[in-house]
């Protein structure tokens, strides 16, 4: 058994992976102290929601575009500048939109063209991948689909048994905080929070370590009392810096159920103490983390 807070070699082959018996819940780090759970926060895209899932085939054509507008992207082509935005949304995952669009703009003038204001691309942004989803979102709000369809598997019975065993739930995502609302209602997960956040029009009053280091210091809790759940690195890596739980979902966003070889390999290296590629085995999964059995 590793010792607390210790990580093992990365990356980690799926050969070699270790697993709670009967189950796909994958234990990294088996040294967590488990059981004394009280406060769980939540990143929404990829972890609770599929609504937005594609979200990346938006952004990086819009990247791509604008790059190719200056000298430097032109010389390195098309193929050449999405490889680079493709890596770059990546890495990025989790943090608040603007801050991709603060990128794109150095990336812009660093290539010798004239960048936009960083609100502008985050406007074209917003502007089309709302149009990518508004099939989803007509269906949800008239009932033609339902909240299930456009969740990843198991999440609102988790977090509705989290709930019930006393656990405060809080919802964090990078996503502007008027649409994170709207979309947890219409999976019907809203309810289970304490409180939602988003980012906002002046995104420097938002980031998932303000939530975090709020949460931590107005319940006055211990590291082994907090847990945070993610598909991004931001997400993991805040919970690691306050000594908390971190569960990496590794979720397959195009074949819901499935576990992404990818996020796990880049969960682990941010410190996932365990990977799940959804929350199917969520009794056993609150069985080891709140039970502590």
């Amino acid at each position: 058994m590793l010792p607390s807070g210790a990580r093992p070699p990365w990356p980690r082959t799926s050969s070699e992976a270790v697993y709670l018996p009967g189950t796909r819940i994958e234990v990294v780090n088996p040294g967590i102290v488990r059981g004394r759970i009280k406060h769980a926060l939540f990143d929404f895209d990829g972890t609770i929601s599929l609504i937005r899932a594609g979200w990346q085939e938006v952004m990086a054509p819009l990247m791509v575009e604008a790059l190719l507008d200056t000298p430097k992207g032109r010389e390195l082509g098309e193929e050449g500048l999405r490889e680079m935005v493709v890596h770059y949304i990546a890495e990025s995952t989790g943090l608040q939109t603007i801050y991709q669009m603060i990128w794109l703009a150095e990336r812009v003038a660093a290539f010798g063209g004239t960048p936009r204001d960083p609100r502008e691309y985050k406007r074209i942004y917003n502007e089309r991948l709302l149009a990518h989803i508004a099939g989803r979102l007509s269906a949800l709000r008239e009932g033609r689909a339902s909240p299930e369809e456009f969740a990843v598997p198991g999440a609102r019975k988790f977090l509705e048994d989290l709930c019930a065993r006393g656990v405060r739930c809080y919802l964090a995502s990078g996503t502007d905080e008027v649409y994170v609302r709207e979309e947890a209602e219409l999976l019907e997960v809203a309810r289970y929070f304490s409180g939602i956040y988003g980012a906002q029009e002046d995104w420097k009053k938002f980031s998932k370590r303000m939530v975090i280091e709020r949460i931590i210091a107005e319940h006055r809790l211990r590291g082994e009392e907090f847990a945070a759940f993610g598909d991004g690195f931001v997400e993991i890596q805040e919970a690691k810096a306050v000594r908390g739980i971190a569960v990496g979902v590794a979720s397959d966003e195009g074949n819901p159920g499935a576990l992404n070889s990818w996020k796990r390999e880049r969960l682990i290296r941010a410190g996932a103490d365990l990977i799940v590629p959804d929350f199917r085995d969520h009794e056993a999964l609150l069985e080891y983390l709140v039970e502590g059995k």
